[in-house]
């Protein structure tokens, strides 16, 4: 029977294995909002041949964003921040409570910058309409980078027809709460320009991707709902 090999001042001397640290449940930084919402970790590395798509979502129990009055204050928001130092915002679409963007910049701290500086804008915009003061977006946003031409088309039938995902009929026309107006990418081309003596609030693209590359998929129809990926 083998014997009980006594303690020796080596092994006091040992460093002690501690059974704290890794991952443990509830530990870590809280989601904002009433949920979970975008995950924080670090972003992607971004080039600037690609476009990105971002949702942006407010805070919840806010008013709807697709009313006239917000609606004329973002315009003019996204018109002041569609430009800036590298930072392009060339469509968009609003909804009741969340923003889709579809943006170009030269590298992650320009997109970073360029959101940050058009977030404060919409929201201080949108504030002032409302006569409210404090937080409007509910979390970090959403940015899924397209590196594809196939997914630039899709993205942009989301977001430029995202209001029949959401089930607004529209009945063929462009939904007056997106940058369609400003879009030449229609396979049936508008026959009013319901726009056409207010600024334009976006950008023109300067990727291949987002300019031309995605048209070798198809023009993009009016009546086309964005599959169930679409948010």
């Amino acid at each position: 029977m083998p014997m009980k090999r006594s303690k020796t001042k080596a092994d006091s001397e040992r460093p002690r294995k501690f059974t704290w640290g890794g991952r443990r449940e509830g530990a870590g930084r809280k989601p904002k909002g009433d949920k979970a919402g975008v995950s924080h970790r670090s972003r992607k590395l971004l080039a600037a041949r690609f476009p990105v798509h971002v949702i942006a979502r407010i805070q919840s129990g806010l008013p709807s964003l697709r009313t006239e009055e917000a609606y004329v204050a973002l315009l003019k928001a996204f018109a002041s921040g569609c430009d800036r130092n590298g930072f392009r915002l060339v469509h968009y679409s609003v909804q009741q409570d969340h923003l889709h963007w579809v943006v170009e910049a030269v590298d992650r701290d320009c997109l970073s910058r360029g959101l940050q500086g058009l977030s404060i804008r919409v929201a201080r915009a949108v504030n002032r309409v409302w006569g409210r003061a404090g937080k409007f977006f509910a979390d970090r946003y959403e940015d899924h980078i397209l590196r594809t031409p196939g997914e630039v088309r899709d993205t942009l039938a989301c977001v430029l027809n995202n209001a029949l995902r959401h089930g607004v009929p529209m009945e063929g026309r462009i939904d007056r709460y997106a940058s369609g107006w400003w879009f030449d990418g229609w396979r049936e081309k508008p026959s009013v320009a319901a726009f056409s003596e207010v600024e334009c609030p976006v950008a023109q693209p300067r990727s291949k991707l987002l300019s031309v590359g995605w048209r070798k998929h198809g023009l993009i129809r009016r009546d086309e709902v964005p599959g169930p990926e679409c948010a």
